[in-house]
C-alpha cells in the first residue's frame, strides 16, 4: 500500500473520532481535514499526503453504515464486551477496518487489516494491535 493510503487511513480514524466526539456537520468535517491536516503541517510537524479520495469515501462510508458496521463488530467481541467499553480511538479504528472489509472489495482483506493493524500501534500497545487484528480477521471470515 502506499504512504498516501496509509496516511488517509490514519486521517479517517481521528475523523471518525472527532465526529464521535462532536457530530460536527459531515461537510464541515471533511473540509477542515483537507485544508488543515492531510498533507500539512501543523506545530512543525509535517503530515503525510493522504489520498483524498479514499479518505473521504472510508469517512463518509462508515458514518454512512455506522448502525451495519457496529453490528458487525459487537458480533466478534468476547462475551461480556460491549461497544461502549472499547477505548473510543480503539472502537474508530474497528470502524474504519470494518468499512473497508465490507465496501472495499479493491483492498485484498490482508492489506485492510494489517493497516489497521499499524493504525492501532500509532496509538496502542502490540496486545491491543492483537485484538485488533483478531476482530477484523473475524469480521473479515463473515464478510468476504
Amino acid at each position: 500500500m502506499t504512504k498516501a493510503r496509509s496516511a488517509a487511513r490514519l486521517a479517517a480514524v481521528q475523523a471518525l473520532y472527532q465526529h464521535h466526539m462532536e457530530a460536527p456537520p459531515q461537510a464541515r468535517l471533511l473540509d477542515e481535514f483537507h485544508q488543515h491536516r492531510l498533507g500539512a503541517e501543523i506545530e512543525d510537524m509535517q503530515f503525510a499526503a493522504a489520498e483524498t479520495a479514499f479518505f473521504d469515501d472510508v469517512v463518509i462510508g462508515a458514518i454512512a453504515r455506522i448502525d451495519e458496521i457496529d453490528g458487525l463488530i459487537s458480533s466478534k467481541l468476547a462475551d461480556g464486551w460491549s461497544l461502549e467499553r472499547l477505548d473510543k480511538t480503539m472502537l474508530q479504528i474497528l470502524r474504519a477496518g470494518t468499512y473497508e472489509l465490507l465496501a472495499r472489495a479493491d483492498v485484498p482483506t490482508g492489506s485492510a487489516i494489517s493497516e489497521y493493524v499499524d493504525v492501532a500501534h500509532a496509538f496502542f500497545d502490540s496486545r491491543d494491535a492483537k485484538f485488533v487484528n483478531g476482530v477484523l480477521d473475524a469480521i473479515a471470515k463473515s464478510v468476504r
